[in-house]
Parts: C-alpha cells; sequence; structure tokens
C-alpha cells in the first residue's frame, strides 16, 4: 500500500486511495489533523500531535515545532538533553502516521509519496527523503504541494484549458504556483514563495500587538507564559475571522492581563507580512510571462488562507473570490494519494501527465571577464534556469582561464545570486584538460534534471572527447548509510507512546496545563476530577476510565467557555 502524506509545518495528514476516490485517515485520537509537534521526555518517551502540543504549557524546554522550517539545514533542537536535527523530529511524525495508517488498513504501510513547498530547494527535499527513511517509509516521489493541490481539486477533469493560480499559505511556508491545464497534461509554469513565511508569523503579530497593548515585554515572560500566550494569541486570530474585535486574557504571575485587539488594527499590524505575499505572486506571474487577467482561477490552499485578513487582501491584490470550495487543510494530503494511485497504476485514476519546473536555477562557478585583460572569479554561470520545465537537458560550453591549465572543476551551484559563494553547493567534479594557452581548450558541460530531482552532470572536454559524469540525487542524504544506520538505532532507543492511551494522556495533559492556568475555586474543582479521573487509571477498569475521562472532559469544556 502506498499512502499519500502531506508533512505540514503545523499539521499534517495521511491518506490513501479508495474506489470512491481519496480519503484521509484518521489518527489515533480520530481527527484528521496530527499537529506536527514532538516532545521528548526525560525518560526517552515521545510524544507526537496533540499531546506533544499540550505538554508545551508544562514543560517546554521537551517540545519542538514549526522544524519543517529548519529542514536542510544545520540547526539543532534539545529536548530534555537530547539532541535531534529538524529531519528526525518529522521522522516522529511521519512514523505516528504510518501507524495511524497500518492500524486504519489493517496492513503494513511500507511507501509513500510527500508533498513538499514547491520552492524546497535540493538539501529540504533531501532531508524531507531522509525523515521518510527513518521513519521506516521508501520515499520513491515527492510532489510539490501546489500541484498535489491542483490534482486533488481535479481540474484535469475539466473539458477546456485552464490558466490558475495555486496560494498555498501554511503554518510556516508559502508558495506561488502558475499552472496551466491542457488536454491531459498539467504543467507547472513558474513557482515562487518564502520559506519563512505562514501562519505562525501571523500569531506573533498578535502577540507582539497584546504585548505592546499590555505595556510588557516578551523576555520578560517566562517560557510557560510565553505557551500560554502564543495559545491565546492563535485563538484570538482565528476568532477575528467571525467578528472585528477580539479580547485576550492571560495570567501573568497571577495577574489577569486582558486587552482588546481590534480587526482594523490587526490588519494594519500585519501590513508588513501582507507586502511579503505580493512580492511572490509578482515574481510568479513574471516569470510565466502572464498577466493577472489571465489568470482563470485562483485555488487557496494551507490553514492561514483561512483568516479573513488573508482573503480579504487576496480578493483585492487578485480582484476576483477565490476558489475554495476544498478545506484547504486537507486538499494537498488528498492531492498526494490520488499521486500514490497513479504510482499504483490504480484503474480508477484518470492518467493525468504532471510537468513540473526547477524552483531554483542550477548551474556552476565560472572566472568572467569584466574589463579588457580583467577578471573575476566566483561568478555563477546559471546552466538551467528557475521555473525551466523538467525534464531538461541544458549545454553549457566553457573554455580555460589559466595558461597551461590542466583541470577543470565544475562546482554544481543552485540558487539566484550572481555570485557562486551565495548559491547552495551541491557537489563537484574534476576532469582533466590538456594544457595549452588560456581559452584554448574547452568543456561542454551539460545538466539533465528530472521529474524525481535527478541531477545529471556530465563534462566533455571537446579536444579529447574524454567524459566525466557525476548524478547528484535529490532524494540521497547527506548522510553516510552506515550513519543513517546508527543514527536509526539511536533513534531506536526513544520509546514511541502506545496508540492505545493516547487518549488518556492528552486528557490529563489538558486538565494539567488548565490547572496551572487557574486560580482558587477552579483550581480546586480541577483537582477534584483529575484525582478521580487518576484514581480510575490506577483502577485499571475501562468502564470506570470511561466515565471519569468523560466527567474530566466535560468539567475542562465547561471551564474553557469560562
Amino acid at each position: 500500500m502506498i499512502v499519500g502524506i502531506d508533512l505540514g509545518t503545523t499539521n499534517s495528514l495521511v491518506a490513501y486511495f479508495t474506489e470512491e476516490g481519496p480519503k484521509i485517515i484518521p489518527n489515533r485520537l480520530g481527527k484528521n489533523l496530527t499537529p506536527s509537534v514532538v516532545s521528548v521526555d526525560e525518560e526517552g518517551n515521545v510524544y507526537v500531535g496533540e499531546t506533544a502540543r499540550e505538554r508545551k504549557s508544562l514543560y517546554p524546554d521537551t517540545v519542538a515545532e514549526t522544524f519543517k522550517r529548519s529542514m536542510g539545514t544545520e540547526r539543532d533542537y534539545i529536548l530534555s538533553g537530547r539532541h535531534f536535527r529538524p529531519e528526525e523530529l518529522s521522522s516522529m511524525v511521519l512514523r505516528s502516521l504510518k501507524e495511524d495508517a497500518e492500524s486504519f488498513l489493517g496492513e503494513e504501510v511500507t511507501e509513500a509519496v510527500i508533498s513538499v513547498p514547491a520552492y524546497f530547494d535540493d538539501k529540504r527535499r533531501k532531508a524531507t527523503k531522509r525523515a521518510g527513511e527513518l521513519a521506516g517509509l521508501k520515499v520513491e516521489r515527492m510532489i510539490s504541494e501546489p500541484t498535489a493541490a491542483a490534482v486533488a481539486y481535479g481540474l484535469y477533469d475539466k473539458t477546456k484549458d485552464t490558466r490558475f493560480l495555486v496560494f498555498d499559505l501554511g503554518g510556516g511556508t508559502f508558495d506561488v504556483s502558475i499552472l496551466e491545464l491542457y488536454h491531459n497534461i498539467l504543467e507547472v509554469r513558474a513557482v515562487a514563495g518564502d520559506n519563512y513565511l505562514g501562519g505562525e508569523d501571523f500569531t506573533e503579530v498578535m502577540v507582539k500587538l497584546f504585548l505592546q497593548k499590555a505595556d510588557q515585554q516578551l523576555q520578560n515572560l517566562s517560557e510557560k507564559e510565553q505557551a500560554r500566550l502564543f495559545r491565546e494569541a492563535e485563538k484570538a486570530k482565528c476568532a477575528l475571522n467571525e467578528t472585528d474585535k477580539v479580547t485576550i486574557s492571560f495570567l501573568y504571575r497571577e495577574e489577569k492581563l486582558e486587552q482588546t485587539i481590534y480587526y482594523r488594527e490587526y490588519e494594519d499590524a500585519c501590513e508588513e507580512l501582507l507586502m511579503k505575499i505580493r512580492e511572490p505572486v509578482k515574481k510568479s506571474l513574471s516569470d510565466a510571462g502572464l498577466k493577472l487577467g489571465e489568470i482563470d482561477e485562483v485555488l487557496l490552499i494551507g490553514g492561514a488562507t483561512r483568516l479573513s485578513i488573508v482573503r480579504d487582501f487576496l480578493i483585492r491584490l487578485f480582484r476576483k473570490f477565490p476558489d475554495t470550495k476544498m478545506n484547504p487543510d486537507e486538499t494537498v494530503v488528498l492531492g498526494a494519494a490520488i499521486q500514490a494511485a497513479m504510482k499504483e497504476r490504480r484503474e480508477e485514476v484518470k492518467e493525468v501527465i504532471l510537468t513540473d519546473v526547477c524552483s531554483f536555477t542550477l548551474g556552476t562557478e565560472v572566472v568572467v571577464e569584466y574589463d579588457e585583460g580583467k577578471y573575476e572569479d566566483g561568478r555563477f554561470c546559471p546552466i538551467i534556469e528557475r521555473n525551466t520545465v523538467i525534464p531538461a537537458s541544458h549545454t553549457e560550453r566553457l573554455f580555460t582561464a589559466r595558461d597551461n591549465q590542466s583541470k577543470v572543476r565544475v562546482k554544481v551551484l543552485q540558487g539566484e545570486s550572481r555570485f557562486a559563494r551565495n548559491n547552495l553547493f551541491l557537489g563537484e567534479l574534476e576532469i582533466d584538460i590538456p594544457k595549452g594557452p588560456k581559452g584554448q581548450e574547452s568543456v561542454d558541460v551539460t545538466y539533465t534534471y528530472d521529474i524525481n530531482s535527478l541531477l545529471e552532470v556530465e563534462v566533455t572536454v571537446v579536444s579529447t572527447g574524454e567524459k566525466r559524469k557525476m548524478i547528484i540525487r535529490g532524494q540521497d542524504s547527506q548522510m553516510t548509510d552506515e550513519e543513517a544506520r546508527k543514527r536509526m538505532e539511536e533513534l531506536a532507543y526513544l520509546k514511541i507512546q502506545p496508540r492505545d492511551y493516547e487518549e488518556n494522556r492528552l486528557v490529563l495533559l489538558r486538565a494539567e496545563r488548565m490547572y496551572e492556568e487557574s486560580l482558587g475555586s477552579r483550581r480546586k474543582k480541577l483537582d477534584k476530577y483529575i484525582t478521580a479521573f487518576e484514581a480510575a487509571l490506577k483502577n485499571g477498569e475501562h468502564g470506570e476510565i470511561m466515565d471519569a475521562r468523560n466527567e474530566l472532559n466535560e468539567v475542562l469544556e465547561e471551564e474553557d467557555r469560562e
């Protein structure tokens, strides 16, 4: 069974394909969305999803979130004294989704199609592939989130050619893609985006606005207080979808701080973020060679597109109402499941040809003559430019830069800067050449890039015909096989919590968090029901546990409404 997975910054989902179409697999709590949050306690117990998120208010130094933003970087997360890379934390989320899928389907799940932001570069895609491997999944295909969304929308069933813009604003990343449908071909024309822009940033604006009005500083708050404030700010941000003002109440050092935030002042405070949205839209249209009026449809995906402030801005920007017929949180995973069905060659799936583009320019480092007899090294020579439809193969002829040069070293780079040092280094290849005056000998450098992020670099010495070739796999890891094996063994020592007890743990954590946030009679009331639930857990009688849990849940819901 091949499943589709949307590994998101804020939430992750898993889906599979049925005769009725793609279906989302509920997690162990019966919900579609699994928060992309991981917690590791002192004993090495691992918590994923809602339980991990609840632990943040109680044990903030044991919790990691929004680590998707750091995929492909060397960032180190320390949870209860243990060190983790972003892809290792992502692997724990993937492992949780894998277990949920296996429990639901009643069979082993060994392979997945995982969606990634269209603007993810080579290192980030490699890290995503490694996360899948660490979770025990074979990841042969990654699909860009906007392309997955387009497939899920079923646009290939349309009878006329369509140009559309997919606007994907998730919890932590932002993509804009221009796609074109003609016959049964779905072609990506251009992509642009920002790997550090998403719903989390809009929450931060709400936090800053509250602190400004309350005349407080974030650094004065403890980690627990910061976690509580961000949770309240997230609620307030979403509540502004239904009203023109919200009130945030926050317990700070036994004192209740309360501030009212108005929609218009929040909108003004978000002006800088909204301007950051505009630039990738303009860039994608420019790269596609299209004007806004030539776009037939605008599709919204990603949870942050639910925000009224974002939708109001987009209506003004696009001068039309975007298509919102599908749940923006679930669109991408449904498309990934359809792609998985295509990979399995399921008869129920209409064959559609998906084309993609290079998100970033691929090139090499060269020496350039900027004035007669004056040279500058370290410059970037593009070979396959960004938004070139793939698969693609381009050749650039390069000449020797020095007299009696005996070797040519081709550095493989990815990026948009004129200077090689500012671009991402992917690898290098060296070849011998005959000595001679500068400019006499030349090499043909050919880059061939395919839909699986596989880059083949071939260098041919023109005078001798000698060739050297290397393959850079976008799905390979920066770790060696031996390093990966050892790290998998290390991670195996962590104790992934059993599925069966997830609901009980979540209720207890929520109750503990609300107890800490309460005072006086509310605390006494909560303590009574928490103690009764803990006693039921110790007795181990299933019916008694359920009754006590339901009672505690009712009290928590009642207190949450007040």
